[in-house]
């Protein structure tokens, strides 16, 4: 463990960030005042945009937070593949009445304006996804007094964090709702990554960092489970979005546990990138043709997702959700964290209660 990082919240239990205005200020200061870390989300926003979300997280909580950035990506596409994407959405723009979005919006995300952001005022925590920042921007982020971690779903992306000169690993299981945090995505990922468990026992051997564990964790028996496999927190999602504080879709919070939606899958049919959402009517009929293009599918398919969350239609909406999602509680944020952390101590009470080995019991 590492006590620079669990240092900074009492219970071994993050609010995983959550883009596309689902990790609200009010969601990630509702998780810290709880004494679990909350973050937000710069996916999607404009620098202006963290700046101001950061500032109101300040006026909420005094408590450390952090902040997640998305990497630049590269261009994977097929020549000509988005295009014929975009002819295969046409009947969905026109049943949503709606124009499908220019899939050349932009590339990196405002990457370095968001990073000048976090160096100008520097928070406690910044994490990555979608690949490892560079030796000089971790430097700069050290020196800065944040605590950086950075997303691995193999054990070669984990060691290649700590080439890179991160302070920890968030070890990203197959289970995990949302877009996969691989380094490098190209068409012949398939989604057939190691499920939580196996691959934190194989990056705990690969690597000597800290890891905080994601992927399908909705009770603390299951928080359990990842610190005793070598975890020092457990990264949680799903189970934060169905609470009031979460800005994602009343609609979208309703299907976690909605028995018409009985499963999730890996799907490109959104964004461009594996990403796992609940099965409904867009993923199975676009995924299977959906190119390797992000994010230009995602800002093609974006008026599409919106149109369908303002009429209400679970079915043509990204419907992120890890594999736990039916175990998903309505419960305030705050009260969540209390009912993991006491779920917690209860399956470590129940562990130490076992009978030990050579035991007459």
């Amino acid at each position: 463990m590492s006590s620079a990082l669990t240092d900074l919240f009492p219970q071994p239990i993050v609010q995983a960030p959550m883009a596309g205005g689902v990790s609200v200020p009010q969601l990630a200061a509702a998780v810290c005042e709880a004494g679990g870390l909350g973050f937000l989300a710069a996916g999607y926003k404009t620098a202006d945009g963290l700046y101001q979300e950061i500032k109101q997280l300040r006026s909420l909580t005094s408590r450390p937070f952090g902040v997640n950035l998305f990497m630049p990506q590269p261009e994977y596409a097929e020549t000509g593949a988005v295009d014929v994407y975009a002819h295969q959405l046409a009947g969905e723009a026109a049943w949503y009445e709606t124009e499908l979005g220019d899939p050349d919006s932009g590339r990196d995300d405002g990457y370095d304006a968001k990073l000048a952001v976090l160096l100008d005022n520097p928070v406690p925590v910044v994490s990555f996804h979608f690949g490892v920042p560079s030796p000089e921007v971790l430097q700069s982020l050290r020196r800065a007094g944040t605590f950086t971690l950075v997303a691995a779903t193999t054990p070669d992306e984990a060691v290649a964090v700590e080439r890179a000169g991160a302070d920890a690993v968030i070890v990203q299981g197959v289970e995990a709702g949302g877009h996969q945090g691989t380094h490098r995505d190209v068409p012949e990922n398939d989604g057939s990554g190691l499920g939580l468990l196996s691959l934190l026992a194989q990056v705990r051997e690969a690597v000597s960092l800290p890891l905080v564990a994601a992927g399908g964790i909705m009770r603390g028996g299951q928080i359990a489970a990842v610190l005793a496999a070598g975890a020092c927190a457990a990264q949680l999602g799903t189970a934060f979005l169905a609470t009031p504080e979460s800005g994602a879709q009343a609609v979208h919070k309703e299907a976690l546990t909605n028995p018409l939606f009985v499963r999730t899958e890996l799907t490109r049919a959104f964004s461009g990138r594996p990403a796992r959402g609940l099965v409904n009517r867009f993923l199975r009929e676009h995924g299977p043709y959906a190119p390797a293009a992000y994010p230009e599918v995602h800002h093609l398919t974006s008026p599409l997702r919106k149109a369908a969350a303002k009429a209400g239609d679970a079915q043509g909406m990204a419907l992120w959700a890890g594999q736990g999602h039916r175990m998903a509680r309505s419960l305030p944020a705050g009260q969540l964290v209390d009912v993991l952390a006491a779920e917690l101590d209860a399956a470590r009470t129940a562990w130490s209660a076992c009978p030990s080995e050579g035991s007459d019991r």
